[in-house]
């Protein structure tokens, strides 16, 4: 299999109503952010949510972590990016949330997704062929 370790990085500012009374994003919605990144990742793997549907599985979250080295505030411009790391039988992703002007690292976490058939809701216990044909063709 492709030892390629596919990411994707989006950036963004800080809205106002993301900081908590101390200026400082809300731990809550690092998830949203992680999301964010996550989509545009799996928009590049051409596997994004519509076509895990059309293809019969759902991908729900069941472990989410995140590490909070340093705050982010209103305002500042960040870099976010999405790493799939493992794809045998889950969806692995590591994520960076960072400064974009110097570049520190604020946020840290990964999330883990595990393929459910749609059909019988049951797990599948194996990467659906359709996710892997995206990636072996990948650079």
């Amino acid at each position: 299999m492709n030892v390629t370790r596919p990411s994707a990085t989006v950036e963004m500012d800080v809205p106002f109503h993301d900081v908590d009374m101390m200026n400082i994003v809300w731990h809550g919605h690092y998830a949203r952010y992680f999301e964010i990144a996550r989509c545009a990742l799996l928009d590049q793997l051409d596997y994004n949510y519509l076509q895990m549907k059309a293809s019969g599985h759902e991908w729900p979250v069941v472990d989410l972590r995140i590490r909070y080295p340093g705050p982010a505030r209103f305002g500042q411009r960040l870099t976010i990016t999405a790493t799939l790391t493992d794809w045998d039988g889950r969806l692995r992703i590591a994520y960076e949330v960072r400064d974009k002007a110097t570049g520190s690292r604020l946020t840290r976490g990964h999330s883990v997704q595990v393929p459910v058939d749609i059909a019988t809701g049951e797990r599948r216990l194996c990467t659906p062929p359709d996710l892997l044909a995206r990636l072996e063709h990948l650079p």
